[in-house]
Formats: C-alpha cells, structure tokens, sequence
C-alpha cells in the first residue's frame, strides 16, 4: 500500500480494461478533477485507436511543439526541415545557422549503407577461441538460417551479409560474442535483427556447448555512421573573432568531457528534435551517439570546428543514425508521415544525412550564442512568455509582460505576476 495516500498501484488486469475504466481508476487514485479529464481526453492530431496499436495502457496522447525550419540546403537540395522540441531558440537557431552554410551545394552529409549489428553472446562456453573459429567456419549457414527470417528483406538486397566473432573477459568468466552483420535498408532494423538473433542463436548453442545470454541488436550502431561537413564565413559570423573563439570552444571540448558532453547535447537538440516529427526510436539513437563518443575510453565530441588559411569557419560531424523509412511507429503515426513528406526523403540513408545536417547547424548555433551573446538571450525570450503564463496570463496578456520583463532585465516568475496584477489594476482604471 501507498505510504501516501493509502491506495496501492497494484491493478491486476489492467490493460484489460476499457478506456472508461482505466480513466476512472486513476481519477480515483489521483484525486483528478473534472478539468484534468477533459484535458486527458484532448487527443490532439492522435487518434485514440492509433495509440493504442503503439503501446500498451494508453490512457491519452501528449503534444509537443511541431515546428518547421527553414533554410536547409543539404547535397544541393533544399529542404524544409519538422522539428518537434519544447526547447526555446532551437529551431530559430538551427535555421539561421543552415542559412549561414546555405552556400555552393550547402551542407554536405553522407551516409553509406544501413548496417546494424545483431549480437548473440554465449556463455560457459569451454575453449571459446577454439570455438570462435568453428562458428565462423559455418558462417554460410548462419547467414541462410538468418535470412529465412526475412526474405523480403533479402530479396532486396538486405539482409545478414556476414558473421564476426569476439571473445569478451567478463569479471563472470570468458563470453564468445557472435556478431550478425545485417543491411536493413531502409528500416531502423530493431525487430528484423532481434528475430534474427534468435533464429541462429539454437544453432550458436549447438556449435559452442555454451548457452545464448542475450540475443539482440547493438545500439552502437557504428557501421551506420553519417558523416557531416559545412563551411561558413567569419563575418557572416560576426567577424574572425568569433570564429576563433567558436574553434577555440571546439578544441576545450575535445580537452573537456564536461564541456564535451554540453558540447554533443547541442548537436543533439537538432538531431533528436528531427527523430520525434518523424518518429524515430530516438532513445537508441541517443544511446549510439554517446556510446560513440566515447569509443576510445574518453568521451568527446562528435564534432569539430577550425579555420581555413582563408579565414572561413569549416565543421564537420561524425555519427551513427540508425533511423528508419519504412516500418514501425514511421508508418503509423499520421504526424510521422507527413513529417516524411514535408521532408521528400525518400531513404532512410537520405533521412540519416538530413538529421546529421540539421546536427551540425545545431552545434554551429549553439557555439556561436555562447561565444558572443550567452545561451539565454534566445532562451529568456521564450521563457519569459512561459513564466507569464505559468503567471496567469492570457497568451495575449504574456506578449506584453515578456516584452517588459526582458526590457527590465528581470525574467522571473515573481516579476510576471507583479506586472500581471498592476496590468489589470489599470485596465479596471
């Protein structure tokens, strides 16, 4: 029993029960009023049905900020870029820096075919150097059997393309670790891998005598990396000043895991932001990013930035992007879909060398606010119609109170409501 309140979570069945029933068990358990269901039941651009196909216990749907950014000029084309974040100055900043790279072919992002890694690791296996070399002596089998898995995918051209072997020491003993190296087109991959690496696992355990532990895909997805590069002139910048200084913040992070870190969470804003309008698994993409990162034992940055001779500023980002085209949450969520179209990618390889663009001109921003003006001067705009009317402000009434508060100087919650109450004072006067 909850020591709080005295009600238990403990409901057996339910996923079983109805919408209704589910809403009234938590209104009862919350102590929700009339209002807080009304605004459960506000669905937004979701249908409740198709919610409900995606994951389990569905009670409503949550929205975000949908946004398009302009400007992007990516391999020659240009494209209009949803971005889905509730971060203020992301977007604005991301498109002013993709104007500033707009230049010749514009950023230039490629990304090479959609490997991913299945792993299945075996443990107790006895002689696992020895054993090592007879699996990959039956590699040919392994990859038929993974294959039978998905001909579709095979008839395509994807599919188990080769079989890798490592032998881990683990503080519980030596572990053989097969890898299945799979070309999964324009999926994510996820579930086409996960089924492989069962499929083969049975066979694994017969070749080795040891047991398979974990069958699943790897999230370092380090075979499917997007490789990124943009150039932008110093006085577009605001003068070789700052592009010194943006070099300079470049080469603290690459001596910095703090700073690295703050660093690759700007390249992330961007990335990420791209991930949710189209409805990407951003949490393995994240995963890879920092798993990446940090591949040579110290965490550093995914990208960097220098001058030319010519004084120009170049950048240039490298990273894995396991995003999909086809299948899952892609193809049924109607806000991915139109995301997809607005963008006209027409591969997950396209899409992957979008999302890196859009993580470079990130970064580029996010370097230049803190090397000049400081990070919060585009956030505190935005914040301060937030605390207006977190205030109790009309959205109306919260464009006039940030527009004071910000030439004040002094954003702050208590300062909204001050000016709030002296605006309406005056307004019955």
């Amino acid at each position: 029993m909850s020591a709080l309140n005295g009600k238990s979570s403990r409901i057996q069945g339910f996923h079983k029960l109805s919408h209704e029933e589910k809403v009234k068990i938590i209104r009862d358990f919350s102590n929700l009023t009339d209002d807080d269901i009304v605004l459960l039941e506000k669905w937004g651009m979701m249908e409740s049905k198709v919610a409900e196909t995606m994951i389990e216990n569905v009670i409503s749907a949550m929205s975000y900020p949908y946004a398009i950014a302009p400007n992007f000029r990516i391999n020659g084309r240009d494209y209009l870029v949803p971005m889905v974040i509730e971060e203020p100055s992301v977007v604005a900043a991301a498109s002013n820096a993709a104007r500033l790279m707009r230049e010749g072919e514009g950023i230039i992002s490629f990304s090479g075919e959609q490997i991913m890694i299945g792993q299945v690791h075996l443990a107790g296996v006895a002689n696992p150097e020895y054993k090592a070399l007879e699996v990959l002596e039956k590699r040919k089998e392994i990859i038929e059997i993974a294959n039978s898995t998905d001909q579709t995918l095979a008839s395509l051209g994807g599919g188990a393309k080769d079989v890798e072997v490592r032998v881990l020491s683990t503080e519980k003993g030596k572990v053989l670790t097969v890898h299945l190296i799979v070309n999964v087109l324009d999926a994510m991959g996820a579930n086409a891998v996960n089924t492989m690496c069962e499929r083969v696992a049975p066979l694994l355990e017969e070749l080795t005598g040891g047991r398979a532990v974990l069958r699943i895909l790897s999230n370092l997805a380090d075979r499917r990396l997007v490789r990124v590069r943009g150039q932008v002139k110093a006085e577009d910048l605001g003068g070789r000043e700052v592009a010194e200084k943006i070099e300079l913040a470049s080469a603290i992070a690459f001596a910095d895991p703090y700073r690295a870190a703050t660093h690759n969470k700007g390249i992330m804003n961007g990335v990420i932001a791209v991930a949710l309008a189209t409805g990407q698994d951003h949490r393995a993409i994240e995963a890879g990013a920092h798993a990446y990162a940090s591949r040579t034992g110290r965490y550093l940055p995914l990208s960097r930035w220098d001058m030319t001779p010519e004084g120009d500023l170049v950048g240039t980002l490298e990273m894995p992007l396991a995003v999909g085209t086809v299948g899952g949450t892609v193809r049924v969520h109607p806000m991915a879909k139109l995301s997809l179209k607005i963008l006209g990618v027409n591969s997950a390889k396209e899409l992957a060398e979008v999302m890196g663009a859009v993580g470079l001109a990130q970064n580029l921003a996010a370097l230049r606010a803190l090397v000049s003006e400081g990070i919060q001067r585009g956030h505190m705009k935005l914040h301060a119609k937030s605390l207006a009317v977190m205030a109790g402000a009309t959205y109306e009434e919260a464009e006039k109170l940030a527009e004071l508060m910000e030439k004040e100087g002094n954003v702050s919650y208590k300062r909204a409501k001050d000016l709030l109450e002296n605006m309406r004072k005056e307004k019955l006067h």
